[in-house]
């Protein structure tokens, strides 16, 4: 708490903008689907397809923005994400007020949502880098994800019982409103930031658009952690549809209760992202990171052993809380460890790789896993992942290295 206290007052504007935002975002948690389906009629096929290609073209659109935020400030780039999200999003509202929106206006938005949303994600972890003393890192992503899993809890529920009451645009419209307010938030941080040196040619060329992932590939802790961290991911994510075919269709849970088992172990995020930030200055950093990478890859098998009533209602919410709560506190670490490791020049680059790669391999092990269960039935196809994951704790990197010096040629193993 003592170290929270001591974060700059311009910390304190950045976190409501990411407070306000996403807090927005989950309140319109699957509300592109929801109009999809309500709204247009659409049939399951393109449902998926518009889950998967929207953030899938957006990331690809997000590739050449890294490079071309990095040589400019940051603050400005974030707002004009945030007017980009507020704009398109407002766009949907006004078509269905009209009797005009159409599935492919729901697919241009979702396309520009997802790549304004990595790059602003990018922008603001290297505006943080610069605004928060390296000890203070981890205070500061604690608090991001605390946030996180504050909204992940209250979300979802809030904002289907306004679509319930509402119908499905409103929240779409809170959601435009949030990224609104969140440039407020930045706008009002009183910094002078400076403007990044320009070492390179204004022009965009295919180097800068590699040199974020040239950057982790070559960095041994960076590497095994983007390996374990797109696996740990991917197959967490996969396994998601999986639960709602199996608790919806296959064993009688009603959707409230389907929300109450994802929604209520969120408060175990609340609990990880403060022990995060006590365990690491008693064990060190490198021990935390290793012991709760290891235990979250212990629980989703646990999954695979769901039963009707209330003793498989209970046993989802004991074993998501135990994944969530162990996520929490690794997901501060690795984040602090992270920017400490990546030259300030290339934070915004190496930051939009990483989530780029991310967001692929969550799209493929998705559909990967979907075949699966085509295959062996959803329980298998769960059984499998929680099997597969329990691997993963092989990729962490058994040792770590002290943070970067200012020669990026030092960075790499």
């Amino acid at each position: 708490m003592r170290g929270e206290q001591t974060l700059p007052r311009q910390f304190t504007w950045l976190w409501a903008a990411y407070a306000v935002s996403t807090c927005g975002t989950w309140l319109a948690f699957d509300a592109f689907p929801l109009i999809a389906i309500q709204v247009l009629h659409a049939e399951p096929g393109a449902v998926s397809a518009l889950a998967a290609v929207g953030p899938a073209v957006g990331a690809l659109i997000a590739l050449p923005l890294g490079p071309w935020v990095e040589f400019r400030r940051k603050r400005p780039a974030m707002i004009t994400m945030d007017v980009v999200r507020f704009a398109a999003l407002l766009t949907i509202p006004a078509a269905y007020a009209l009797g005009a929106l159409s599935f492919t206006q729901l697919l241009v938005v979702s396309i520009l949502v997802g790549a304004a949303d990595i790059t602003f994600t990018s922008a603001s972890g290297a505006y943080l880098k610069s605004l928060v003393r390296p000890d203070k890192l981890l205070a500061a992503n604690g608090r991001f994800e605390a946030t996180t899993w504050t909204a992940a809890m209250l979300g979802p529920p809030l904002g289907g019982a306004a679509i319930g009451l509402l119908g499905p645009v409103v929240t779409v419209v809170t959601n435009a409103v949030s990224f609104l307010l969140s440039a407020a938030c930045i706008q009002a941080i009183n910094d002078k930031e400076p403007q990044p040196v320009r070492t390179q040619k204004q022009r965009v060329s295919a180097c800068d658009l590699l040199e974020g992932w040239r950057l982790i590939l070559a960095h041994s802790a960076l590497r095994r952690l983007f390996c374990n961290a797109l696996l740990v991911n991917g197959l967490i994510m996969a396994v998601s549809p999986l639960m709602a075919i199996i608790m919806l269709s296959r064993l009688g849970f009603s959707p409230w209760q389907y929300g109450l088992a994802f929604a209520a172990p969120c408060i175990g995020g609340l609990i990880g992202s403060r022990m995060a930030r006590r365990l690491v200055p008693r064990f060190g950093q490198h021990r935390v990171m290793i012991v709760s990478g290891i235990a979250r890859a212990c629980w989703l098998i646990g999954l695979a052993f769901v039963r009707p009533g209330f003793a498989g209602l209970l046993l989802v919410i004991t074993v998501e809380f135990g994944l969530i709560t162990c996520c929490a506190v690794f997901s501060p670490v690795l984040a602090t460890y992270r920017l400490n490791q990546i030259p300030s020049h290339l934070v915004v680059r190496t930051l939009s790789a990483w989530t780029v790669a991310t967001k692929a391999g969550i799209a493929a092990l998705t559909a990967l896993w979907g075949v699966l269960a085509g295959f062996t039935g959803p329980r298998a196809a769960v059984a499998a992942a929680g099997l597969a994951i329990l691997a993963t704790p092989l990729l962490l990197p058994r040792r770590t290295q002290a943070q970067h010096t200012a020669d990026p040629q030092l960075v790499s193993s």
